[in-house]
């Protein structure tokens, strides 16, 4: 039981795994820099192009931005994709309900 959930994570998810924590803010950017891109990040994200929203505030490591764009996947019911943003973002708040819930469900799955 146990071999066969982890051979289903690992399909569905490849060698990507459930967080990938390397990404970070890219360190040359200086203040105004980050506004730019910031800005046009929100446009984007208001016109629904919510993934080019989101590779721009990984770019900046624009917390408000990461944690809205983890709201859109958390509505689409991509809790993990959620999770990254929350924890990109440094959001404990969203981050830990996700957590308990993915607790619940493999204390569940290794009651079976």
């Amino acid at each position: 039981m146990k071999e066969s959930l982890k051979d289903d994570i690992n399909k569905k998810l490849g060698a990507e795994g459930f967080i990938k924590v390397t990404d970070s803010p890219v360190s040359s950017l200086n203040s105004e820099q980050k506004v730019i891109l910031n800005r046009k990040g929100n446009v984007l994200f208001n016109q629904g192009d919510v993934e080019s929203a989101r590779r721009i505030f990984i770019t900046t490591g624009y917390s408000d931005g990461l944690t809205r764009v983890g709201d859109v996947y958390a509505e689409r019911h991509q809790s993990i994709k959620a999770l990254k943003q929350y924890v990109l973002a440094h959001n404990k708040a969203k981050a830990e309900p996700i957590y308990e819930k993915m607790a619940q469900v493999i204390s569940c799955l290794l009651k079976e």
